[in-house]
């Protein structure tokens, strides 16, 4: 069976070779060369058998069975799967439980005026409004300022005080908010002419001026309180007012064993509770009733036009406020003393 292909082809060459005589075509031309060709041993045909032919329909293939070869999994490491967040909304949260507080009771005020004149309760709710002063230029028969003895008449169940009792006396005092050189030449005068005054001060005047304080208190002169910073007190609060008195009281105690009991408002300013605040603390209020432009150092009113405006406004419990600063006053002063004593004025220290 194995020869069969090539008979095949041998019997389909002698065909062909057949047919190509028939035809008288021209045999085809060999090349001119003389090519040596071994000969060709034709092949005797052989005799083509049979086949019978197989019923045609479809065919019926059966799968073969496949065999599975079990094999082992691959001893590879498995992949790293790269670790991804994946954002969450976030999860509300109840507000923590805490237990009711009690509530925090408020601090007590750092005056509470126990066994004062006027209990705390009572000062919140006197009436703040605030009062400027000057004694006005309306006098009476006697020489007294309407405005200062109106004041008093009003203010006085304050201890409050705005003009002097109707006697001979009459009162000097000195406001020193700072030192302009002249106090040192006051107290010489003073001194010369047997005087005593009083002098409000400031805590930085007391401060800045230790010595002068010194001289004040061991000459017998008075030291009033003008407060710790030189404030309007009916702007402030209850404690506020008593912290600017006991401030500077407090220091001057401490500092030159002198204790304080009068007290001038700065700028006269003051309400029905400052004065009752300064009251309950054990001051007098001490206002003026008389006063003039002598505060201003570069604007000074000539010697004798001072002289005649002092000397013109005496009367009977005159409490007089002249500035320390002021060098009109300090050149006059002594003519002002004895002319008032010349008309029968004993000039006394305010107590």
């Amino acid at each position: 069976m194995k020869k069969r292909p090539l008979c095949i082809l041998l019997t389909t060459l002698t065909v062909l070779h057949a047919l190509w005589g028939c035809t008288g075509a021209p045999a085809p031309t060999a090349p001119s060369e003389t090519v040596t060709v071994p000969p060709t041993t034709v092949p005797e045909p052989t005799e083509t058998l049979p086949t019978e032919t197989a019923p045609t329909g479809p065919p019926t293939t059966e799968p073969l069975p496949t065999e599975t070869i079990p094999t082992e999994p691959p001893t590879t490491e498995p992949p790293t799967i790269p670790t991804q967040t994946i954002p969450t909304d976030p999860v509300p949260t109840e507000p923590p439980i805490t237990e009711p507080s009690t509530p925090t009771a408020p601090a007590p005020p750092k005056y509470p005026f126990e066994g004062a004149l006027y209990s705390r309760q009572t000062l919140e709710t006197m009436d703040i409004t605030l009062h400027g002063y000057g004694q006005g230029l309306a006098v009476d028969q006697r020489n007294r300022p309407h405005g200062a003895l109106d004041a008093q008449k009003k203010w006085e169940g304050y201890d409050a005080w705005f003009i002097g009792p109707l006697d001979t006396r009459l009162y000097l005092t000195f406001d020193e908010g700072y030192e302009n050189g002249y106090t040192p030449q006051i107290l010489d005068t003073l001194k010369e002419k047997d005087v005593k005054a009083v002098f409000f001060v400031t805590k930085s005047y007391c401060k800045q001026n230790p010595d002068l304080i010194r001289r004040m208190i061991d000459e017998g002169h008075a030291l009033g309180n003008h407060s710790v910073r030189h404030l309007s007190m009916p702007t402030l609060t209850i404690d506020q007012m008593a912290d600017e008195i006991m401030g500077l009281h407090t220091y001057v105690k401490e500092t030159f064993g002198y204790e304080m009991h009068l007290f001038r408002p700065p700028m006269g300013e003051y309400s029905q509770l400052s004065l009752a605040v300064a009251q309950n603390l054990g001051y007098k209020t001490v206002e003026w009733s008389f006063a003039y432009y002598d505060y201003d150092p570069e604007d000074q009113p000539t010697p004798a036009a001072a002289y005649d405006r002092i000397v013109g406004a005496a009367h009977s419990g005159g409490i007089f406020l002249l500035h320390a600063v002021s060098q009109t006053n300090t050149a006059i002063l002594g003519s002002v003393i004895d002319t008032l004593r010349s008309v029968g004025y004993d000039l006394a220290l305010f107590d």
